[in-house]
């Protein structure tokens, strides 16, 4: 180790080699200031004008209510669906969380972020009437992600909503401005040369957020007739 080897020429002949370790040994010393002060610092995160704050509250405020319908349950009992419909309390969560993770990724990255393209010989009219011969990656996801798959866990679910969450404010922490705007992928459900800022998207993830809390706070009670509030 290099310690090591310093304390060993320490101990040996000072009176013929001393003027050169003072030299070997602060010339160290610099090298390794040099080293913290390049490897050490990170910059930091540039403050929240107050439109910005306002709106990670609000997200972070529907996010909770979204979070406080699962408090207790069991990884059974999240994925179950009590009612007509196919959603289950640990599935609107993970819906959730992929909505959110994938629109803050078009904040940052465009377009590129969002491809919904479909398979060789595949139409839109084909997805729409479900007669698809093969179905596209993305459309697979989006099913999977509204239902807990086997092996996942709320614990796990919940987990990955926070990390999503704490990507999103660094995302929007780190925009010059809310008004940058990125074209809106293809697809029917977009007008052609649609485009979208980052303060659209904000303000429609805040939406949906507290929207599927509402759907999951009936969930909640449906199930075992407690409420979140």
């Amino acid at each position: 180790m290099p310690e090591s080897s310093d304390n060993h020429e320490d101990h040996g002949d000072h009176k013929n080699h001393g003027r050169h370790d003072h030299h070997e040994d602060h010339d160290h010393h610099e090298d390794r200031k040099k080293l913290i002060t390049v490897t050490g610092t990170t910059p930091p995160r540039p403050a929240l004008d107050d439109e910005r704050t306002d709106l990670l509250a609000a997200l972070a405020a529907a996010r909770a209510s979204l979070t406080a319908t699962t408090r207790g349950l069991t990884d059974e009992q999240a994925g179950t669906a009590p009612t007509v419909s196919t959603l289950s309390p640990g599935g609107l969560v993970k819906h959730v969380a992929s909505i959110e993770e994938g629109w803050l990724r078009f904040v940052a990255e465009g377009p590129s972020a969002m491809n919904y393209d479909l398979p060789d010989g595949v139409t839109w009219a084909d997805f729409a009437a479900g007669t698809a011969r093969e179905l596209p990656r993305w459309a697979i996801d989006h099913r999977d992600n509204f239902r807990m798959l086997p092996g996942e866990t709320l614990a796990g679910i919940l987990k990955r909503y926070e990390e999503v969450a704490a990507r999103s404010e660094e995302i929007i922490a780190t925009l010059p401005d809310l008004s940058v705007t990125h074209p809106l992928p293809r697809a029917p459900w977009h007008e052609p040369g649609e485009r979208r800022s980052a303060r659209r998207v904000l303000t429609h993830v805040i939406a949906e957020t507290a929207q599927h809390a509402g759907h999951a706070d009936i969930l909640r009670e449906s199930l075992d007739g407690r409420k979140s509030t």
